[in-house]
């Protein structure tokens, strides 16, 4: 379901296969991405590129991911996320919580 890469010292995870990000696998999600953080300082993006459904489980997981990488002076972005999805983190006003990049490559450019 998910998918890993490292880019220079990034890693960065993609869904793989799945276009909603909902109820369904977002505990498993949460629970992967999390062992990432184990290592202090950890630099991490997720590459929205393929969904284009979130639900509030979803939102949920990135707040968990986000608390998670702070506690751990690490680091959470987001990138190449659907514009049906970015109106909901407008909406919900992520948009502002998160640092989000239209690109991976601007987003691996900002560390």
């Amino acid at each position: 379901m998910l998918k890993t890469e490292t880019i220079q010292d990034i890693i960065v995870v993609r869904f793989e296969n799945v276009n909603r990000f909902n109820a369904l696998i977002a505990d498993s999600v949460k629970e992967q991405l999390k062992q990432f953080y184990e290592q202090p300082h950890t630099k991490l993006i997720l590459n929205l590129e393929d969904i284009d459904f979130i639900d509030s489980t979803g939102f949920g997981v990135f707040l968990s991911i986000m608390k998670t990488a702070n506690n751990s002076y690490g680091f959470f972005k987001l990138c190449n996320i659907h514009p049906d999805v970015m109106e909901l983190f407008k909406l919900l006003k992520l948009h502002n919580v998160f640092e989000i990049y239209n690109t991976l490559d601007d987003c691996v450019s900002s560390f």
